[in-house]
C-alpha cells in the first residue's frame, strides 16, 4: 500500500546514497594514484574557504578587497581543478559526489515535500509488487489492433464497431492520456463481453504507469473484498491506496456478488473519489439498463452523471483471436 511502501522506499535511498559514496570513494583512489595535482589543489581550496569564513566577520583593514581576493583565488583554483581533470579524460565532477536526483539529492524530500522521484520508485515498486504488471506486457498499446474490429455496420449500431473505436473511443483516450494531468475526468466502458474493455483499460494503464503515475487496478469481485477489510479490518493503507491513487481501474463491474454491503460500500468510495476529484475508470459487461437494474439509483446516478460513457460492441475478439493462434 502507499503507506506501507515507506520502509521499502527509504531502504531504496539508503542504498542509492551509500553505493554512490562507495563510488565516489573509488573514483577519488583513482584520482589519488593517476592525477595527485587534483587533490593539491582541493587543499588548498579548502584552505583558503576556511580563511574566507574566518575573516568574513573580521574587522581587518580593506576587509571587502581582501575578501574578493581570496574568493577570486578559489575560482581560479576549481578552474584548474576542472581543466586538469578534463584535459586528462575525466568528467567535471568526477571527483565529486553524484546524485540521482539533484533536486533531493537522493534522501526523497525537498524540504517537507515528497520529491518527484519518490513517487516514481513509490509506482515502481508498486508495479514489480503488483499482478497486474505481467498482464500488462501483452495488454498495452504496442500490441493493440484495430482489425480485430468489423467494418461491418450492424442495424442496432451507427457506426461500424471499427468506426467507434477509430473516430469515437480512441482519439478519446489518446487526448484523456495526453492530458491525464490537468484533467478530472472519469470514464465508464461497457458493451458485450470480449470487445476490448479490459484490454484498453490495461493500455491506459501501462501508459500512466510508464509515465510515473500510480494506477490501481481491481476486479470488481477484490474491490468489494477490499472494502471488506477497510471496513472491517481498519485497513488504512489499503483505503489510502484505493482513494489516493492517481487512477482506480475497476473493471467487470457486475460480476461481483452485489448485496447490501457492496452496494453501500461502493457507492461511499465513489462517492468519496467525485468529492476528491480523484480519478476512475469502471468497466462492465452489462448494458446500462442492466446496469440501472442490478445497481441503486444512487450508484448509477455517478456512474451515468459523473463519468464520460463509452460503448465497446463487436465480435468476441478473445475467440477471434485464439482461433486465429489455431490455424
Amino acid at each position: 500500500m502507499i503507506k506501507g511502501y515507506g520502509e521499502q522506499i527509504s531502504k531504496i535511498y539508503s542504498d542509492i546514497r551509500e553505493n554512490e559514496a562507495n563510488s565516489l570513494k573509488e573514483r577519488r583512489e583513482e584520482i589519488k594514484k593517476n592525477l595527485p595535482a587534483v587533490f593539491d589543489l582541493e587543499r588548498k581550496i579548502a584552505k583558503l574557504s576556511i580563511d574566507l569564513a574566518v575573516n568574513s566577520f573580521k574587522d581587518i583593514e580593506d576587509r571587502s578587497a581582501y575578501l574578493k581576493n581570496l574568493k577570486d583565488e578559489i575560482t581560479n583554483l576549481r578552474v584548474q581543478k576542472s581543466e586538469l581533470l578534463v584535459a586528462n579524460g575525466y568528467s567535471l565532477d568526477y571527483v565529486s559526489l553524484h546524485y540521482r536526483c539533484n533536486k533531493c539529492k537522493d534522501t526523497g524530500y525537498i524540504g517537507s515535500a515528497k520529491c518527484s522521484c519518490y513517487k516514481q520508485k513509490l509506482v515502481k515498486l508498486y508495479y514489480k509488487n503488483s499482478h497486474h504488471s505481467s498482464l500488462l506486457e501483452k495488454n498495452n498499446f504496442e500490441h493493440f489492433n484495430i482489425n480485430y474490429y468489423s467494418v461491418q455496420k450492424t442495424n442496432s449500431e451507427p457506426k461500424s464497431p471499427r468506426k467507434n473505436m477509430e473516430d469515437k473511443i480512441i482519439p478519446f483516450v489518446m487526448d484523456y492520456l495526453k492530458n491525464f494531468q490537468s484533467t478530472d475526468t472519469n470514464l465508464l466502458f461497457y458493451g458485450n463481453s470480449g470487445t476490448g474493455k479490459t484490454f484498453l483499460s490495461n493500455c491506459i494503464a501501462k501508459d500512466l504507469l510508464d509515465k510515473g503515475f500510480l494506477v490501481v487496478y481491481r476486479t470488481a469481485d477484490d474491490l468489494i473484498h477490499d472494502l471488506k477489510k477497510i471496513k472491517f479490518e481498519n485497513d488504512s493503507n489499503l483505503e489510502d491506496i484505493l482513494l489516493n491513487c492517481d487512477l482506480l481501474i475497476l473493471d467487470d463491474l457486475g460480476t461481483e456478488q452485489v448485496t447490501d454491503f457492496s452496494s453501500t460500500e461502493l457507492f461511499n468510495l465513489l462517492n468519496k473519489k467525485l468529492l476528491m476529484n480523484k480519478k476512475m475508470l469502471v468497466s462492465s459487461n452489462y448494458a446500462l439498463e442492466k446496469l440501472s437494474r442490478t445497481y441503486s439509483e444512487r450508484i448509477t446516478s455517478r456512474l451515468f452523471g459523473n463519468f464520460n460513457l463509452f460503448k465497446f460492441y463487436g465480435d468476441d475478439i478473445r475467440i477471434k483471436t485464439n482461433l486465429a493462434k489455431q490455424k
